[in-house]
This record gives C-alpha cells, structure tokens and sequence, in this order.
C-alpha cells in the first residue's frame, strides 16, 4: 500500500512539473467549455432571405414585412430575376427565397387563394426545417388575420377558404435527411482528425526515439523533411476520404453531384491547413501523449464548435462569429457540402476556396519557420 501511495504521488509531481500538459489538462477544457457556451444554440435567430417580388404591390409588400418585422428574418437581397433567386441559394448566401407572383394582390382582392413560393436550402437540413417552421407561422397568422377581415367586411360568419396558399420547396435535400447534410460533414472532420493527428504525433514520435537528432545531423533540409512527412499522409488523408465518399454512394445512396476532381482539388487545399496545424502542434509538445491532448482539445474541438457543423454561426456573439472566419473547417464544409449536395463549381464556391487557400498557406509557412527554427 505504502509503494502504491508513492508511485501515486510520483505521477503527480510528474504532472505538476510538466506545465504544458496541465495546461492541456486543466486550462483548455475551460476554455473549451466557455465556447462551448457561446456556440451551443440550436435556435436560428438570423434567415438570410432573398425576395424576388413580381407583383410589387401594396399588398405583396405588407407580407414581405411581416417576415422582417418577426425579427426572424433578414431580407439581404431584392432580386428581379429567377436565376438571381437559384445563384443566391447555390452559393450559400441565402438560407430562404420568397417568390411573389404577379397576380398576388389581385387574387387576394377577387376572394381567390393567392400562390406565394417559399424556397429552402436544404443542404443545412436543421437550419432549413427551423426556417420552415418560422415561416409556417407567419403564413399561418397572416391567412387566418385577412380571413378574419374579410368575415367583417362582408358581415359573414362562416370561414372562408384559405386566402394564401404557400408553395413551400425544398433544394438540394427535399426530404430534409439528416444524414445527407452530416455526413459530408463527417468527411472534413475524418480528414482533419487523420492528417492533424498523424503529422503531430509522428514528428513528435522521432524526438522522443531520438531519430529526429539522427536527421538534423544529415544533409536532409528542413523542408525535405517537412514534405517526407507530408506527403504520406495527404495519400492517407485521400485514402479516408475516399472510403468515406464511397460509403455515403453506395451504402446511404447520396451521389455526388458536382466533380469529383473538383472535390480532390478542395480537399488538398483544405489539407494544407490541418497539416500545418499538425505540425505547429509538434513544435509544441514534447511527448506524444501531449501533442494527441493538445490536437484534441487545442485544434480539432475549438474547430468542431466554430466551424457551423453543429451549431448555426449566425447565433453567436459577434467577436465569436469574427473569429469563425479563421476556421479551415467553415469553408471545406461549405464547400464540400456545395459540391456533394448541390453539385455547384468553381464558379460559386471560388470565394471560400481562396479564403482557404489564403489561411492554409499562412498556416503551413509559419508552422514550417517554427519547426525550421526548432531543429537549429
């Protein structure tokens, strides 16, 4: 009993006198729990909206202000065309389209049932069914408030019919299927766990062997040794993403629609922030033990939080959702979920590539100046 006490209290000093790993231990999960607070809010507070009003009447304007005096809905864009409405929603600006028809107020004043189109983006399947549901209320209200009207002006006591008939549609996941908007997600979350952990843990692992000293002392160069740990685990990186893909085709039945190269292209890119990432976290730590606690809770849960894959962007604080912008995964998310569920291009998703590209590339040069300066 009197050996198990001491052995206890070794590990302890042990673990006190490693600052690093308590930091890891005791500081990170604390910070992890107050954003965690910040992000967790499954509420939609904010619908991006789009309008194409082709009535652009007295009428047809009282109901569009019905949905921004909710305080639900933010209507960004005022478009005159369909294809602007179709452009809006592939590239993610908007979450919402309302289409007015032309006959809108004229039906409603002649006692027929006025056509309103709601149309949703569905790749956020979550965002899309609480949208909905906001929207069905306000339909809802409104119908039942100009039959109340109409009951009083005509002195009738009887219910009319429905004045305002919504055609509601769904894009890109008209069933609204949880998996088809998760498990693209899943696909960036594999890759960052994969090529984060790996690079880390494998620089890491040469030190602590001592075969790390072994090639300083080698003419190989630092970026020599940089990319020969890379290189491996981009093929990795491929290799999960494409079971994965595979997967989601022929076990689930979610094709995807847009290029495959295309995805490839993205998810390169995309690869170049979690590798840094893997390798600033090498530079870092000095056990494996610590370079795993430190990717865990240091990159890949503040990413998961951040990133829009659990919680909506939209309802956190204003520094919290800045800070998002940073985030690889916010982007490869929606690029991948734009590619896979939309089958949309180059030519709507080039905006989030460049950001990613632009925050992949700034990761990896510091990360390779930090490690470069580390075997001096």
């Amino acid at each position: 009993m009197q050996l198990l006490i001491q052995f206890i209290k070794k590990e302890l000093i042990q673990f006190r006198r490693d600052p690093k790993m308590f930091a890891v231990v005791l500081i990170l999960p604390v910070i992890q729990l107050i954003m965690l607070g910040y992000a967790a809010n499954y509420d939609l507070n904010t619908v991006h909206t789009v309008v194409l009003d082709r009535d652009k009447s007295e009428s047809s304007r009282n109901f569009i202000q019905l949905f921004e005096k909710s305080g639900y809905f933010a209507m960004d864009y005022y478009v005159s065309d369909y294809d602007d409405v179709t452009n809006l929603l592939d590239k993610g600006n908007v979450l919402m389209a309302i289409v007015i028809s032309s006959d809108y107020e004229k039906n409603l004043n002649s006692n027929k049932t006025a056509n309103v189109q709601l149309i949703f983006d569905g790749s956020d399947g979550n965002k899309a069914s609480i949208a909905a549901g906001y929207s069905a209320g306000i339909v809802s209200g409104y119908s039942q408030n100009l039959l109340i009207e109409k009951a009083e002006r005509y002195g009738m006591k009887t219910k009319f019919s429905g004045t305002i008939t919504p055609e509601v549609r769904v894009w890109y996941n008209p069933n609204l299927t949880t998996r088809n908007y998760m498990l693209p997600g899943v696909v960036s979350l594999i890759i960052l766990i994969v090529t984060t952990s790996l690079t880390s843990l494998a620089i890491v692992k040469e030190r602590e062997v001592g075969t790390l000293e072994q090639l300083i002392v080698t003419p190989v160069k630092p970026y020599q040794m940089i990319l020969g740990k890379f290189v491996p685990f981009i093929a990795i990186g491929f290799i999960s993403a494409t079971i994965v893909l595979t997967v989601m085709r022929y076990w689930f039945g979610i094709d995807v629609r847009g290029s495959i190269a295309f995805l490839y292209l993205c998810t390169f890119i995309y690869m170049l922030s979690t590798l840094g990432l893997g390798l600033f976290v090498s530079t870092i730590s000095k056990t494996q033990q610590q370079a795993m606690m430190t990717s865990a809770f240091g990159v890949m849960l503040p990413m998961l939080f951040l990133s829009g894959f659990i919680f909506p962007i939209e309802n956190m604080p204003k520094a919290v959702q800045y800070l998002t912008t940073i985030i690889p995964l916010k982007y490869y998310i929606t690029i991948i979920r734009g590619i896979v569920l939309k089958g949309i291009g180059f030519a709507e998703l080039w905006q989030d590539l460049a950001i990613l590209f632009a925050i992949g590339v700034i990761i990896l040069v510091l990360s390779a100046l930090r490690f470069s300066k580390k075997l001096e």
